[in-house]
């Protein structure tokens, strides 16, 4: 059974499906072509494809975080792996030092490379899954 969780972790994942909700909806309009500076060459798919297809998987992941707060602990890992999943792009844009949402140089590119793991954090923290993980040991 999933553990409880506070008003203020219930606020931060109602933020985190907003904010991904967001994101998705730039993906698939006005920040298309900064999305397509993250998709890795070596990717054997097109690139407007996967910024269109992770697109559409963020609108539903941050939709399905506001809605169905009964499957917040599973919404929470599958939020995680989607964070984990896609940073090689983060990874990709700073080797290949291309500029996208005003990561202009190296530096704000590498530093962005951190923030990766706040929100694999922040998806597991706020919708109790990583507490339901260590409560089922």
């Amino acid at each position: 059974m999933a553990t409880s969780v506070s008003p203020i972790q219930n606020l931060a994942r109602m933020l985190l499906g907003a904010a991904m909700a967001f994101a998705g909806i730039g993906h698939l309009t006005f920040l298309r072509q900064d999305f397509q500076a993250q998709v890795p060459d070596s990717l054997p798919l097109n690139q407007d494809f996967v910024v269109l297809a992770s697109g559409v998987v963020e609108v539903g992941m941050g939709a399905a975080l506001l809605a169905l707060p009964q499957h917040r602990v599973t919404l929470g890992w599958l939020m995680a792996a989607f964070f984990v999943v896609v940073f090689p792009g983060n990874i990709s844009q700073y080797l290949t030092h291309a500029d996208a949402f005003g990561l202009d140089t190296d530096r704000k590119r590498l530093i962005r490379l951190f923030f990766q793991p706040l929100l694999v954090a922040w998806a597991l923290w706020s919708t109790g899954a990583w507490a339901a993980w260590k409560k089922s040991l």
